[in-house]
Order: structure tokens, then sequence, then C-alpha cells
């Protein structure tokens, strides 16, 4: 099977966990860029005006993606990795899903957060990634060991 890591990073931590898993699995690595990448004023939730606080206060947000050429038609599995916005993914993580077909594809979430899981973004993903298996997600320390993100791909049975 042909495996993925498709992820998210606003500041690096989710990057160095997909760079882990990426290895530990064998997996190609595509990093979801948007457009207009966020600063450090954009990333901040106590401001209500903030551009991160405004997309995840509409769920209907596609914010746009510098490019649309993920490898993902080649792919059989796809390791989606985001950090927790506001008790879900990040609305980067819903554009991404709207612009490509996962039917017949398994997505695999996993997220970094400093405590938050993933609450309603399960079901989001779930219905976004339209025609896919989502299995469950789970939260990892980015800095998560090779080993560790090993085991657990392994355990997936995919």
């Amino acid at each position: 099977m042909k495996k993925l890591v498709a992820y998210f990073s606003a500041s690096g931590s989710t990057r160095r966990l997909a760079d882990t898993l990426a290895a530990a699995t064998g997996a190609a690595l595509y990093e979801i860029r948007p457009a207009v990448p966020y600063g450090r004023g954009d990333l901040n939730w106590m401001d209500k005006k903030a551009r991160s606080t405004v997309e995840m206060q509409d769920p209907n947000c596609r914010p746009a993606m510098a490019d649309t050429d993920a490898p993902v038609a080649d792919a059989d599995v796809i390791f989606l990795g985001f950090p927790i916005w506001w008790y879900r993914e990040p609305s980067i993580i819903d554009s991404f899903l709207d612009a490509y077909d996962f039917s017949g594809k398994t997505v695999v979430p996993f997220f970094t957060s400093g405590g938050s899981q993933l609450g309603e973004g399960q079901g989001r993903i779930g219905k976004l990634a339209r025609g896919a298996k989502v299995l469950s997600g789970k939260r990892f320390n980015a800095r998560a060991s090779e080993s560790e993100l090993k085991t657990w791909a392994d355990s997936l049975n995919v």
C-alpha cells in the first residue's frame, strides 16, 4: 500500500511530527500550505479579529491553498496531520479535503495539541473526506519518537 503523510503546520510542531511519521512508515510527505501564510498575529487565539479566530468561527470557511498538487491519487493511505484549533482541524484542512477525491482511500488523522482532543473534528473529517474510510484520530507530542509512531502505524493494519 502506498502511503502519504499530508500535513499542515503553522508553527513547526506538526511538521516535526509529520517528518518523523513519514520516516517511520516510508510514506511520501506533502505540506498543506495556505496561499497566504499565517503570521504570528493571525494565530492569536485571544484576539477575536485574528485571522485564525475568524476562520474557525465559520464552519464553511475554506482558506485558499498555495497549490493542489498533493499526490493523493497515488496513495492508498493518507495520514493527515494538523494542530488542533478550537477543538477541531484548522479550516485549511477542510480546504484540502474538499480539493481531492478520497474515494476508496483510508484517512488517518494525527494531530498536535497542548492537551485538546479532536472533538467535533473527527466527524467533520469523516464527512469531508467523501468516500474514504476515516480512522480515529490520535494526538501526539510533536517530538514523538520514530519507534512510537511506527508502532502506532503498524497497529492500524493499513
